[in-house]
C-alpha cells in the first residue's frame, strides 16, 4: 500500500516537473525571439543604442509603464486566468477621463493642486466602481471592467464634447522641460514610480498577501486574509495609476485628447508579457517594467527603420496571443493532474 502511494507521488512529481520544463522551454523560446528582434534593431536601426535614444525611449514609456503597473496589480490580486481572473479593461479610458478632468479644471483657472486632487479622486472612484462590480456584485472582471470602460469613455466625451482641451500650468512645465542629471522629468517619473511599486509589491508583507490572494484565494481566506479587501484595493490602485498617467499624458501633449482607449492593447501586452521576464512565470512589477521598455524599444526601432507604427499593434497582439497560449497550456497541464 505505502509503496503504491510512494510510486503515485513520484509519478505526479515527475509530471509536474515535466510540465514546468515544457512551459519553461516555451517561454525561453519566446525570450530568444524577443532578443532576436532587439539584435536586429541594434544592427540595422541607426542610432538605436545611442544614449539620447535610450533616454528618449524611457521618457516615451512613462505613461504606458504607470498604466501597466496598475494592470499588473489587478492581475496579481485577481489571478492570471484571462477569462475569470483579474483584469481592468477600463484603465486606459479611465486615464482619458482623468486627463479631461485635469485639463478642464486647469483651463477654468483652477491651480495644479485642486486639479491634481480632482483627477486622482475621479480615477480612484472609477477603480472603486470596478471593485463594487467585481467584488460586491460578483460580475466577471472581464465583463465588469468592459462596462466601466464605456461609462468612463462616455463621461469623457460628455465633458470634452469630443474636442481637445488645452492645458498649461507650473507642474506641466516641469514635467515637459524639467530634467535632473541629464534625464527628463518624465523619465524620472517612470523611474521613481517603478521603484515604489516594486518595493510595495515585492518587498512588503502586503505584497506577499496580495500574491497569496491571487494565487490561492481559499488558502488566503483560511489564513485570515481578507480576500475582498485586497482584490478591491487592486482596482482602486489601478484607478490611481490611471490618474497619475493622465497627468503625464496631459504634460506630454499639453492637452487632453480623445482616443486614450487605444492604449489598452499596449497596456495588456505589457502586463501579460511581464510574465516572460520573471523567473516563476508569474506577473511581477520588474517583469512589467522590462516588457514596457521592450514595447517602447520595439516602437522606437520601427520608427528608426521607417516602418509603419501600425505594425507595432500587430506585434503586440501576436505577443498577447503567445503569452496567453503558453500560460493556458501550463495551467491546463497542472489542472489535468
Amino acid at each position: 500500500m505505502s509503496a503504491t502511494v510512494l510510486h503515485t507521488d513520484v509519478g505526479v512529481s515527475d509530471e509536474k516537473q515535466a510540465a514546468a520544463k515544457s512551459a519553461g522551454r516555451r517561454f525561453g523560446a519566446l525570450v530568444v525571439r524577443l532578443g532576436a528582434i532587439m539584435a536586429y534593431f541594434v544592427v540595422f536601426a541607426p542610432g538605436f543604442t545611442s544614449t539620447f535614444n535610450l533616454i528618449n525611449v524611457v521618457e516615451q514609456s512613462a505613461i504606458l509603464g504607470v498604466l501597466a503597473y496598475g494592470m499588473t496589480a489587478v492581475i496579481i490580486g485577481g489571478g492570471s486566468d484571462v477569462t475569470e481572473g483579474g483584469i481592468d479593461l477600463s484603465i486606459a479610458a479611465n486615464m482619458g477621463l482623468c486627463a479631461a478632468i485635469y485639463a478642464t479644471l486647469l483651463s477654468m483657472g483652477y491651480g495644479d493642486f485642486l486639479s491634481v486632487i480632482a483627477a486622482i479622486a475621479v480615477g480612484m472612484a472609477v477603480g472603486a466602481l470596478n471593485a463594487l462590480a467585481v467584488v460586491g456584485l460578483g460580475i466577471l472582471p472581464l465583463l465588469a471592467t468592459l462596462a466601466v470602460l464605456n461609462v468612463a469613455a462616455g463621461m469623457e466625451l460628455t465633458l470634452t464634447q469630443n474636442t481637445v482641451v488645452g492645458a498649461s500650468s507650473p507642474l506641466l512645465g516641469v514635467l515637459v522641460s524639467g530634467s535632473f542629471l541629464g534625464i527628463s522629468a518624465l523619465a524620472w517619473a517612470l523611474i521613481v514610480f517603478s521603484a515604489i511599486m516594486i518595493v510595495v509589491v515585492h518587498g512588503t508583507s502586503f505584497g506577499l498577501r496580495l500574491y497569496a490572494v491571487g494565487g490561492h484565494p481559499e488558502a488566503a481566506r483560511a489564513a485570515g486574509i481578507s480576500v475582498p479587501f485586497y482584490v478591491s484595493f487592486t482596482y482602486v490602485l489601478s484607478g490611481f495609476c490611471a490618474a497619475v498617467a493622465s497627468i503625464l499624458t496631459v504634460s506630454r501633449l499639453s492637452a487632453s485628447t480623445p482616443g486614450s482607449g487605444e492604449l489598452l492593447l499596449s497596456v495588456l501586452a505589457a502586463a501579460l508579457l511581464g510574465t516572460v521576464f520573471s523567473r516563476r512565470f508569474v506577473p511581477t512589477m520588474g517583469g512589467t517594467l522590462l516588457s514596457v521598455l521592450f514595447i517602447g524599444l520595439l516602437a522606437n526601432g520601427f520608427q528608426l527603420l521607417n516602418v509603419s507604427s501600425y505594425w507595432v499593434n500587430g506585434v503586440q497582439g501576436a505577443l498577447i496571443l503567445l503569452v496567453v497560449a503558453i500560460t493556458s497550456f501550463a495551467r491546463g497541464s497542472e489542472g489535468s493532474r
